[in-house]
């Protein structure tokens, strides 16, 4: 069983409210009634960004009824600071109701909000994240909390900032939360946020935004004009291509893009996970991706890990005729590992909505953007009577793609092809899609079908990597690309690329 973690408990700082606070809140609307209603105290407290004790605002971290953080704000500059080693948690997180919540994005915009009569607002704890950062998790640490503060809550308001990093706060909150039960609101052109509807219009103004709310599209019902900034904003910063995969090579056919599923195949022996685990770890690097990965032929778990270490870190784990990896390397690898992966291990029925339920928990916690099911055929498909395999292969490929979709994760599948039959030269052919056990459907069904492939009789000779369906040019293209594999840390690199017309061009290392 992991630790639980301890966080320290700080004290309630001693402070008055006396003028500077009170200026200062009214100032920005905030009524002397409410000040005293939320406890907030001037304090001399010292801010790292100032490196100076400065006037502040002490705002109290409450959860179920204790005071678990601090929050300090600079009187006469926009500096801030939490208590070290403390609890992350919502402010005001003890207002939570089962009904409707409001989220807005700073203690002042949560107080503007009680001021037009609605006490169940939180604030997020941090702000919003950079509009460029690759991983959000240090973000969103509040929302790993158990119980969960947002279970069973039936309506959830997002009220941020109208500014591009409140945006990227707004749709990271909508994929955790679930949109199917946030909303959102649009402020007044000429205000960012709250506060300034409420010092520009008033607290009834204020409410009326808040009340008027707009839900997020329905899934799979799109009206044309609620796309019209996504569209601008694809065309104005979206990349050409999906995510890079790390080799050069491979990016040539097949690029990677969150919300959608990718079915990887092969003969037995042919590297799929060997191959899935580099990409996976790829992605991390240089993506800052965190994954879920659930295998049950990878087991014990702890091979598994060893397997990754070896190839984060470049060398060997176990003793032999190479240089094996420091005492110091192994607890580097395993700490970069904690920060991208999670391995679902299931002890009881292992099925893919299981598999689901519990990376749907990840993303609402952690922000997964991978999950990796490897393979199809270790989980129990129990069909209900009268079904036929091809139509329960469809029914659950379908849950996976629309899980996919509604949660904007990236799925790898693995699935073992039916038995193959050797051809005159004793080898087998390449699998294609259509080759999977069970049905049609795993090629009809994936955004992108990837074979694994390589040849047993000639030891030493190249992963081959084919790309057999592209759904979305942007993505990529139906082609082969080649990769050595160093059987000592199970690292892969780029050798060359063979597009449809038989050409061939090297690739970088």
């Amino acid at each position: 069983m992991p630790r639980r973690k301890v966080y320290r408990r700080p004290e309630w700082p001693q402070g008055e409210q006396n003028g500077p606070v009170l200026s200062f809140l009214e100032a920005r609307g905030i009524p002397v009634a409410v000040i005293q209603q939320e406890s907030i105290l001037c304090v001399q407290a010292y801010l790292p960004q100032l490196e100076d004790t400065v006037p502040c605002l002490a705002f109290p971290y409450v959860k179920q009824g204790q005071v678990v953080n601090v929050k300090y704000r600079a009187l006469t500059t926009k500096a801030f600071r939490q208590e070290s080693g403390a609890e992350k948690v919502l402010y005001r997180q003890d207002h939570l109701t089962k009904q409707t919540v409001y989220i807005v994005e700073g203690e002042l915009d949560a107080l503007s909000v009680v001021v037009a009569g609605l006490d169940a607002v939180v604030s997020v704890p941090d702000g919003a994240p950079a509009v460029r950062t690759k991983q959000y998790a240090s973000k969103f640490t509040y929302l790993d909390q158990d119980p969960d503060p947002f279970e069973g809550v039936e309506k959830i308001v997002l009220a941020v900032d109208a500014d591009e990093p409140g945006q990227v706060l707004q749709r990271e909150l909508g994929r955790r939360l679930g949109m199917d039960r946030c909303w959102f609101v649009e402020w007044p052109t000429d205000c960012k946020d709250a506060n300034e509807v409420l010092l520009t219009y008033g607290p009834e103004f204020l409410r009326l935004c808040l009340e008027q709310a707009k839900p997020f599209p329905v899934q799979d019902v799109v009206e044309v004009h609620s796309l019209s900034s996504r569209i601008m904003e694809r065309y104005a910063h979206a990349p050409a291509r999906g995510l890079s995969t790390g080799w050069t090579n491979v990016d040539d056919f097949y690029t990677v893009e969150p919300g959608q599923l990718t079915v990887v195949t092969g003969v037995p022996s042919s590297g799929k996970s060997e191959w899935l685990d580099a990409l996976m770890l790829n992605l991390a690097l240089e993506h800052d991706w965190l994954f879920a990965v659930c295998s049950p032929e990878n087991t014990p778990v702890e091979l598994h890990v060893e397997k990754l270490l070896e190839k984060v870190e470049g060398k060997p784990i176990r003793l032999g005729p190479s240089d094996r990896m420091s005492p110091q390397e192994v607890q580097d690898g395993l700490t970069f590992l904690q920060a991208h992966l999670r391995l679902i291990v299931a002890e009881d029925a292992l099925t893919i909505q299981g598999v689901l339920d519990r990376a749907t928990v990840l993303v609402r916690r952690v922000g997964i953007q991978g999950l990796v099911i490897d393979p199809f055929n270790e989980f129990d498909h129990t069909r209900e009577r009268g079904q036929t395999e091809t139509e329960y292969i469809g029914l659950v490929l379908g849950a996976i793609k629309r899980w996919a979709r509604k949660w904007g994760v990236h799925v790898w599948l693995v699935a073992h092809p039916q038995k193959l039959f050797r051809r005159e030269d004793g080898s087998y052919p390449i699998p294609t899609p259509y080759d999977i056990n069970g049905s049609a459907n795993f090629r009809n069904k994936a955004d992108n079908c990837l074979t694994v492939w390589r040849d047993e009789a000639l030891p030493g000779s190249p992963v081959q990597i084919h790309v057999q369906k592209v759904r979305h040019k942007h993505i990529g293209k139906v082609g082969m690309a080649e990769l050595e594999w160093d059987v000592r840390t199970g690292r892969y690199s780029t050798m060359t690329t063979i597009d449809l017309r038989g050409d061939r061009t090297w690739g970088g290392t």
